[in-house]
């Protein structure tokens, strides 16, 4: 598709109102137009019936919508799993607020038949010192990995994250809470012993205790577990 073609596209199908509210919702997203997710999906869509590697290839990063739409263009696409690897590899940097993270993992759903093939290229991510590549591996797992084989394993990669960033540590406790709905024992035996900071594994609990999966008599228990400020 041509950039400007696009870019009109794009441009005739945004909202103000829904500019203004989102983003302020979403810091970081200074560049938004204020195109509703359906109609970008739609383009998506198209986008990846058609020519998508001359697209990708030539696509600009001048709006939110323009670089989300990459990423959803990527997870439409019919595509061998190592040049779609590749080609998230290299989308990555792009990240750059929690909307855009967040929405591009729900949109990766060839994860679900690859499952130890991602979660390998999931390591390095999940180990890194970037604020969005440490969340797009938490936001991933919460979305596909969530099963008793890799619960251990991502506990260990919670222990081990050093970063200060609000968005890194609240997709920690999102995924926590996550895992706690499912598993909950495996879950509390790792709550009673991590290297979480106070503040993730406060808001771990808090998220637990506001989850509708998990009965009054274990939230009463979990409100107890909370640590006390220093």
């Amino acid at each position: 598709m041509d950039q400007k073609v696009l870019r009109a596209e794009l441009l005739a199908l945004a909202d103000e109102k829904y500019r203004k509210f989102s983003s302020g919702l979403i810091p970081g997203a200074d560049t938004m137009l204020g195109v509703r997710l359906p109609a970008l999906r739609k383009i998506g869509k198209s986008i990846a019936k058609g020519d998508w590697r001359s697209y990708l290839e030539t696509a600009r990063d001048d709006s939110f919508e323009e670089t989300l739409l990459q990423g959803m263009v990527i997870g439409y696409i019919d595509v061998e799993l190592a040049e779609r690897l590749a080609l998230i590899k290299a989308f990555i940097p792009k990240i750059d607020n929690w909307s855009i993270c967040d929405s591009f993992c729900t949109g990766l759903k060839f994860t679900k038949k690859h499952k130890e093939e991602v979660w390998l290229f999931l390591q390095p991510y999940l180990q890194s010192n970037e604020v969005y590549e440490i969340r797009f591996g938490v936001v991933m797992f919460i979305a596909y990995f969530v099963e008793d084989l890799y619960l251990e394993p991502m506990f260990r990669n919670f222990n081990a994250i050093d970063c200060d960033n609000y968005y890194v540590k609240m997709a920690v406790a999102w995924a926590i809470t996550s895992s706690f709905t499912v598993f909950p024992e495996m879950t509390m035996i790792y709550l009673k012993a991590n290297n979480l900071d106070d503040f993730t594994y406060n808001k771990a609990l808090q998220k637990i205790t506001e989850s509708r999966q998990v009965n009054p008599e274990m939230k009463v228990r979990i409100r107890c577990m909370r640590r006390k400020k220093r």
